[in-house]
């Protein structure tokens, strides 16, 4: 099995996390041959795309209920008739480019200094809960700097900390269900039934076609949903601002 090398680089803690796998996992499944080996670098072990691909593809054979030993001879079996890089390939295709952000690390002091006296511990602990924000002993981690700005403009508007938390909450709910309607929409009519039955059944053919209809939902699922967002703004502000001169009269 060759070395992992294709782009990225994770140290052994943060290729974990992204996959959502314990860090004592991936000596394990390098053990077991499920996972190249990293590219050392002096005492630094460095994870790749392709790691991280692999993490990613063991956890979902196992939640599919395959076994360590069953995932290492399909592994084996893909990979000696060339399938296993077309999955490789999909998978990362599929998976790549959804989120791109800036994150912003700063001092658990810096950060009081950001949102002022009005944000609390309660706050942070409450934006840790929801994945906004990393914490780390001193250091605090916010994936997004839009996100991070955009909290700011409203803080510095007058708005509470705890009642735009509020409104993240609800927002990553209602995002949750919107995604969950375009993947299985996605799911049923561009994989189909023969994908259903996992997508090592696919001919390289089908798996080209779901390849590029992934990178054509991208831009359409998010123009879709800021173009829906922006018209029902525009409707509510028309409202607001129809009630407020009411008001006036």
């Amino acid at each position: 099995m060759e070395d992992g090398s294709g782009g990225g680089r994770y140290r052994r803690e943060d290729v974990a996390r992204a996959a959502g796998v314990k860090v004592r996992n991936l000596r394990y499944y390098q053990e077991r041959g499920l996972l190249p080996p990293p590219r050392r670098e002096g005492r630094i072990a460095w994870y790749s795309d392709d790691h991280l691909t692999r993490l990613r593809l063991i956890s979902d054979l196992l939640g599919r209920g395959y076994t360590v030993n069953g995932i290492a001879e399909l592994l084996q079996a893909w990979e000696e008739g060339g399938g296993l890089s077309r999955l490789l390939g999909l998978e990362r295709e599929m998976t790549r480019d959804w989120v791109q952000e800036e994150p912003v690390t700063m001092t658990r002091a810096e950060l009081r200094e950001v949102f002022g006296p009005t944000a609390t511990a309660a706050d942070t602990r409450r934006a840790a809960e929801l994945g906004y924000v990393t914490v780390d002993g001193d250091r605090v981690t916010h994936p997004s700097r839009r996100l991070l700005d955009a909290t700011l403009t409203l803080v510095r508007l007058g708005v509470p900390l705890a009642e735009i938390l509020d409104v993240g909450e609800f927002v990553q709910t209602q995002a949750a269900t919107v995604a969950d309607r375009f993947v299985g929409l996605f799911r049923r009519h561009v994989i189909g039934a023969e994908g259903a039955e996992g997508l090592e059944r696919l001919s390289a053919t089908q798996l080209q076609h779901i390849t590029a209809a992934v990178a054509a939902l991208r831009p359409v699922a998010g123009e879709v949903v800021a173009t829906e967002f922006a018209r029902a703004m525009a409707r509510r502000v028309d409202a607001e601002v129809a009630e407020l001169l009411r008001t006036e009269q």
